[in-house]
Order: structure tokens, then C-alpha cells, then sequence
């Protein structure tokens, strides 16, 4: 099989305004008349052909604090399920076992109940969570 007898799979392109015989010409596929017709016709979808927009009638609202840490939540409940005894657990072994996605700050609650040793390295614990965790006989350590 030689170049020229492959299959054309690429259309040329549409030639518009290019005379009424071409089937695209006179108004070039964009109707009769009106603003979007003209050129620099297309207007963004908020437009609101000329009323002001509803972005400035309502007020503005609220407040985003930039300095908000955000943290992915694992229970002890969980860590329970998942974990064996004298397992050390970081991020690295929560993504893994899907308790966490990407790579975010991890705190750990105390929801639930938890009878294994376990060694737990996150970067926040709630007082109950670290509670649990010593009680079990593990530790929680804190990521600086």
C-alpha cells in the first residue's frame, strides 16, 4: 500500500462567502442581517443586550478567608478496619488504601472505636482521636 491510496479521512475545510454556487455565499452561513451578523458580533453569555447585568444588580456577599486550612478527614474507626497491629500510618499509607485523595493535610477524629497499636503520623488530631489512639497502646504524632 503506497501513501496516495490510504483513505482520505481529513474534509476540507468549509469555504465561506465564496459566491453563491459554493452554497455558503452571500450571507456566509450567518442568516440575515442583525448583531450577529456584523463582525465582532459574538457577545459573551452573560450579556444582557445592554440592561445591567445580574452580576451587578445583587450585592456582593460573604467572606472568603484566604488564610482557611483545609484538612482530608480520617476516623479511628476507619484506621480500625484498615490497619494492622505495629502499622505506621502516614499519608503515604492512607492514600494508598483510599482514606485520602491527593496530597492535602490530613486530621485525624475520634470517631469510632480502635483495639489495634498503631503508630499514627498526621498533621492534625482532635483531643479525643489522640486519646483513643494512646489508649489502644499506639502514638500520634504530630507532622511539624
Amino acid at each position: 500500500m503506497e501513501l496516495y491510496e490510504l483513505p482520505r479521512i481529513v474534509k476540507d475545510r468549509k469555504r465561506i462567502g465564496r459566491g453563491d454556487g459554493s452554497g455558503w455565499g452571500t450571507t456566509a452561513g450567518k442568516g440575515n442581517k442583525g448583531e450577529r451578523a456584523r463582525s465582532g458580533g459574538a457577545k459573551p453569555a452573560y450579556f444582557e443586550g445592554g440592561q445591567t447585568p445580574i452580576y451587578r444588580r445583587l450585592p456582593k456577599r460573604g467572606f472568603k478567608n484566604p488564610f482557611r486550612v483545609e484538612y482530608a478527614i480520617v476516623n479511628v474507626g476507619i484506621l480500625n478496619e484498615v490497619c494492622n497491629d505495629g502499622d505506621v500510618v502516614d499519608i503515604n499509607f492512607m492514600i494508598k488504601n483510599g482514606l485520602v485523595k491527593g496530597n492535602k493535610l490530613v486530621k485525624v477524629l475520634g470517631e469510632g472505636e480502635l483495639s489495634k497499636k498503631i503508630t499514627v503520623i498526621a498533621d492534625a488530631f482532635s483531643k479525643s482521636a489522640k486519646e483513643k489512639i494512646e489508649k489502644a497502646g499506639g502514638s500520634a504524632e504530630v507532622l511539624e
